[in-house]
Formats: structure tokens, C-alpha cells, sequence
């Protein structure tokens, strides 16, 4: 049974998860060598979660019990050894990835599940430098996490189905909706949702189009919450540029090759709301969308 779960970064996609698993129950390590990095991550946990108390989605009584489920870790070694889960929030970097799983494979209980919220890289790749590999799964959550429904469940080639079973499960318990898929590049939601994105891009790049009229249309005319710009945005345009490249490499073609705009902001820094410009400009305590200079 799953009662301790160790989720390895403190980043947006780390925090998320620690408060969604603190906020359901669980005891949570949440871990990462910047002791700087931990305390923003709780900063933003209490924050979510007295969002959440104003919004009657929890109790303040709810809300104590979440902080007091959670503590902080710089030693990664140390919490993995106590978790019955493990779930890794690094950056999208594989030599990262696996650096890391190779470590948790020698300091965690044999029995212990090592879980990746990778969007994009092999699960087969990752669980091939352990000694587990039909224990190493999966567990691509949506960002914002507390908020966002999904988790997308990815097998690896070894992956057993009673890992499988238990991670559903565990899924539900975090009152999400489990999907699962198998191993190929970008899995199911970035294998779709990358080569739209990368499409919209290529309409601004080709001059079919400027930035506000493209994702006014995938707006009003599909429906999306979001337009592909704005949401690559939100995503990070580094991020998207990873993906896209591990789309291209791992499938060889050239439906997946990353638009030269993309390649181009990226390379200038212009990574979207994490840099404060990408396709809009984004500046503190506003919510306006104001289309980059670039793009008038």
C-alpha cells in the first residue's frame, strides 16, 4: 500500500504534485538540492491552497492538514529510501532523467514504485538503466496540477500490469482521471498536441495569420480554452522545442521538425510566461495579453 510518496524537484509541475498527493492524504518528501527552490515550493503550495479555501474546494482545517502532510529534503537519497512511490519532476532533460533513476534504483526499497512525469521521454529508456524495470512507469501529469483532471499513465516495455493496476488506482484516489498509453515519442498528449502548436507557429512564420487572430480562431471556432500560442506560452517554448525535437528524432519525420521560429525565440531566450516574453509580453499582476512587439 502507498502511504509515502517522494517526489523528486521542486519546480511548478513538483509542487503541483506534492499538493495534490499531500492535500489527498499522503505523506509527501518533496526533494531537491536547492533548499531556495523548496521554500518558493511551499510558498506556492500554501498559496494554491488558501486559493483553494476561498474557493470552498477544501476547508482551512483541510489546508493545515495538507502543509502538515508535507516536508522538504535536499538529501535525495535519504527520502527515496522511505517512500513506497517515488515520482520524478526534473527538468525535461534525459541524461538528467536518467542520472537520477539510476540513483534511485540503488537507495530505494526494491519494492518501491519509481514513477517519471516526463512529457515526452521513453519510460523504456528511463526504467532501462535500473534493476526494475517492470517497476518504473509513467505518471505524466497536467499543468496546473491541482486543478487539471488528467494523468496520463505511460508503460514502459516491461512495465507490469500490477504497477500498472496500482498507479490508476492511485490516480483516482487523487481524484484525477487515468488514462494509460504505451511507450512511443510524446505518448499521446504531446503527440497531438505538439504538431498543433508547431502548425500555428508555422502559420505566424509563413505570414498567414498574426498571433491574436490565430488563437482567436482555435478559441472561438474549436473551442479550446487557449489559444496554441498563448499555450505554448504557458508551456515554455524550450519545453516545446524539447519535445517536438524528441518527436522528430524518435519518429524520423519531418511532420514533427520544430518550425525555424521556434528554434529562433527559443535561442534569443524568448521562452514564453517564465521569461516574460515569448509570443505575448507578460508582466506581474496582469492579466492582459499584449501581443510582443515582434508580432505587431
Amino acid at each position: 500500500m502507498i502511504k509515502t510518496v517522494a517526489v523528486i524537484g521542486a519546480g511548478t509541475m513538483g509542487n503541483g504534485i506534492a499538493h495534490v498527493f499531500a492535500q489527498h492524504g499522503f505523506k509527501v518528501l518533496l526533494v531537491d538540492v536547492n533548499a531556495a527552490q523548496l521554500e518558493k515550493a511551499v510558498a506556492t503550495i500554501d498559496k494554491n491552497l488558501s486559493r483553494q479555501v476561498e474557493k470552498n474546494v477544501v476547508t482551512a482545517e483541510q489546508k493545515v492538514l495538507s502543509l502538515n502532510n508535507l516536508s522538504t529534503h535536499t538529501d535525495i537519497a535519504d527520502a527515496a529510501s522511505k517512500a513506497d512511490l517515488i515520482v520524478e519532476a526534473a527538468t525535461e532533460n534525459i541524461d538528467l532523467k536518467l542520472k537520477i533513476f539510476k540513483q534511485l534504483d540503488e537507495v530505494a526499497n526494491p519494492e518501491t514504485i519509481l514513477a517519471s512525469n516526463t512529457s515526452s521521454i521513453s519510460i523504456t529508456k528511463i526504467a532501462s538503466v535500473t534493476k526494475r524495470p517492470e517497476k518504473v512507469i509513467g505518471m505524466h501529469f497536467m499543468n496546473p496540477v491541482p486543478v487539471m483532471k488528467l494523468v496520463e499513465i505511460i508503460n514502459g516495455y516491461a512495465t507490469d500490469n500490477t504497477i500498472t493496476e496500482t498507479i490508476v488506482s492511485l490516480s483516482k484516489q487523487l481524484n484525477k482521471v487515468p488514462c494509460v498509453v504505451n511507450d512511443y515519442p510524446g505518448f499521446i498528449a504531446n503527440k497531438i498536441l505538439m504538431p498543433m502548436i508547431n502548425e500555428a507557429i508555422y502559420s505566424l512564420y509563413e505570414g498567414i495569420a498574426g498571433v491574436e487572430a490565430i488563437d482567436t480562431i482555435m478559441k472561438l471556432g474549436m473551442a479550446h480554452p487557449m489559444g496554441p500560442l498563448q499555450l505554448a506560452d504557458f508551456i515554455g517554448l524550450d519545453v516545446c522545442l524539447s519535445i517536438l525535437n524528441v518527436l522528430y528524432e524518435g519518429f524520423g519525420n519531418t511532420k514533427y521538425a520544430p518550425c525555424p521560429l521556434l528554434v529562433n525565440m527559443v535561442t534569443a531566450g524568448k521562452l514564453g510566461v517564465k521569461s516574460g516574453e515569448g509570443f505575448y509580453i507578460y508582466q506581474a499582476g496582469s492579466k492582459e495579453l499584449i501581443v510582443s512587439n515582434r508580432f505587431k
